[in-house]
């Protein structure tokens, strides 16, 4: 059986943090599974934080960001068979695979096994651990972090995807900061009425996002161990790693 650590959480929970610091001290490497940072060019908007993944001077290994052109499709099962060689190269290597992300679906793909047009899929032994975040302080981050993007440059971000020809109804289909700024730059919303409309829509996405890891616990079995952002990321750490030490004995 093939083992599996996954780190899942709504946005803004500090995921990738958890996940590089937890690769950095077990020797592993991160397999993303966000949908909207497979595309190269959409950096600020999908929150890449590339700087996330260096810890302590060393640089972690990530897979499954920047493989695809803004303004493609990419769907849940090319992301499945581009997860399966991330897993089988690092294995490979002697690494742990380290599945981290927000996007639901991906995740579920891999622990429920789900087969595309009659292709069987590898069953994994998967330990799932969720960043449980207050209601209260995730809504503060999320802000925080809205305003901070678009200081950053976000909008200059997505006014180049379609200087440099990515439809604009592509644009708009990606959701959140990519739907409502280029409403903005088309013209159909003002600033400040596009910065209220997206951190709302973001705080609903966020909202969106537990009740699928829900869904995942109560209806379809899944077990996640859900742990405090409140608590020291060291503490975290050991409590992964003693959860890894018990799944793979």
């Amino acid at each position: 059986m093939k083992n599996l650590l996954i780190i899942l959480g709504p946005t803004a929970c500090g995921k990738t943090t958890f996940a590089a610091r937890l690769a950095y001290d077990m020797d592993g490497e991160i397999i993303s599974a966000d949908s909207r940072q497979v595309y190269r060019g959409m950096d600020i908007g999908t929150g890449k934080d590339l700087a996330d993944y260096r810890v302590e001077g060393k640089d972690i290994p990530y897979h499954l960001i920047d493989i695809a052109e803004a303004g493609t499709r990419y769907n849940v099962y090319e992301w499945q068979q581009g997860f399966l060689d991330a897993y089988d190269d690092i294995t490979a290597r002697g690494k742990l695979p380290i599945l981290c992300g927000g996007t639901g679906m991906y995740i579920e793909s891999v622990v429920k096994a789900y087969e595309f047009d009659g292709r069987e899929f590898p069953e994994f032994r998967s330990l799932i651990v969720g960043l449980d975040i207050s209601r209260e302080e995730r809504r503060a981050k999320i802000t925080k972090r809205l305003h901070a993007r678009l200081e950053e440059g976000m909008v200059d971000e997505i006014k180049g995807l379609l200087d440099r020809g990515v439809p604009a109804e592509r644009l708009i289909r990606y959701g959140l900061e990519y739907k409502f700024v280029t409403l903005y730059l088309l013209g159909q919303l003002q600033y400040d009425e596009m910065v209220s409309l997206l951190e709302i829509a973001i705080h609903q996405f966020a909202k969106r996002q537990m009740t699928w890891f829900r869904g995942m616990e109560e209806r379809r079995g899944i077990k996640i161990h859900w742990l405090s952002v409140e608590t020291p990321i060291e503490e975290r750490i050991k409590q992964v790693e003693a959860l890894w030490l018990t799944q793979t004995a």
